[in-house]
């Protein structure tokens, strides 16, 4: 039995601009398995971004097929696909995407709105306690630092316990010192069995990780 969380086959990804096509992603083929913390490497314009888009359910490929947990994702409808998204993926930004004036209590609850499945008090404390802030759970975002937003935005990400972490540039705004926090912070939460993708430019992040695609 296969332990694959994410297995994409022979994807691509075709855009018409103008008369033009352009190939974003052509043929790519990849699996990763539970409990794995691997980056995603590429320059600028290689296909990250379309990429990182597929995988988090936000697009869906011109061909190819992309399994999530087990989930055949390219033929979902919108609606399907922002179900699964909710309920398996947990998302970290570069600009932390914090909801302005509000604090990091009520930024994590957001995720909970839509799953109702899950006891909203007792996990957004749980996940701002996961990333060391259980004394900032009342403070607001434009109270906080850099690194404070983007533990805000981590424990928004693994508030619903999903089954991977994608965090695209996670530290991109960060300075060097804050950034190295923030990677301890995903090592730490692998080791508790999380999987993660790193998408990210930065040869460096790969030190912390296991694989690196």
């Amino acid at each position: 039995m296969t332990n694959d969380i994410i297995r994409i086959e022979n994807l691509r990804r075709d855009f018409t601009v103008g008369s033009e096509i352009v190939h974003a992603l052509r043929g790519v083929s990849f699996s990763i398995r539970a409990g794995e913390f691997v980056t995603i490497m590429g320059t600028s314009g290689s296909g990250k971004s379309t990429l990182l888009n597929i995988l988090g359910c936000l697009d869906t490929p011109t061909s190819g097929d992309y399994f999530l947990d087990g989930i055949a994702v390219r033929d979902m409808g919108k609606n399907d696909r922002a179900t699964l998204r909710n309920r398996k993926i947990g998302f970290v930004f570069q600009s932390y995407n914090l909801l302005p004036k509000t604090t990091a209590l009520e930024n994590v609850e957001l995720p909970l709105l839509y799953n109702p499945a899950f006891s909203a008090k007792e996990r957004k404390e749980k996940a701002l306690e996961a990333v060391g802030l259980k004394d900032r759970i009342n403070h607001r975002s434009n109270q906080m630092s850099g690194g404070q937003q983007q533990r805000v935005a981590i424990a928004r990400a693994i508030v619903n316990d999903p089954v991977i972490l994608l965090a695209d540039e996670a530290t991109g705004n960060l300075d060097t010192r804050t950034s190295f926090e923030i990677l301890t912070l995903f090592q730490r939460l692998h080791a508790e069995g999380r999987t993660i993708i790193f998408v990210t430019h930065n040869p460096e992040i790969a030190q912390f990780c296991s694989r690196n695609i």
